[in-house]
């Protein structure tokens, strides 16, 4: 089992950055961790993963924005989110699971309570 606690949203102007957190119970370095968000009245989306080799993968709609990363304890995962835009308004959710599913954790991961990001036009 880990628990997940999320930190860093808040409300930024378009164009501005937030870097959220992810604090994992234990060592995640065998783990595939990611990033998930959720806008009013849409399906949770992926938007990055990092499997156990250290691969990533990226939501084309966070390409070149958004970077996945984590400390050197493997026990926080970060995305570092530039250039934010008013449609990446969303709760933000931190999974974790033992395999990747398609470069993400699988709906049926461990998951984060969410934290909120708002980006105003």
């Amino acid at each position: 089992q880990v628990q997940l606690v999320e930190s860093g949203g808040g409300s930024v102007q378009a164009g501005g950055s937030l870097r959220l957190s992810c604090a994992a119970s234990r060592d995640t370095s065998y783990w595939c961790m990611g990033w998930f968000r959720q806008a009013p009245g849409r399906e949770r989306e992926g938007v990055a993963g990092v499997d156990s080799r250290d691969r990533i993968t990226y939501a084309d709609s966070v390409k070149g924005r958004f970077t996945i990363s984590k400390d050197s304890a493997k026990t926080t995962v970060y995305l570092q989110m530039n250039s934010l835009k008013p449609e990446d308004t969303a709760i933000y959710y931190c999974a974790a699971a033992r395999f990747c599913v398609g470069g993400y954790p699988p709906r049926s991961s461990y998951w984060g309570q969410g934290t909120q990001v708002t980006v105003s036009s």
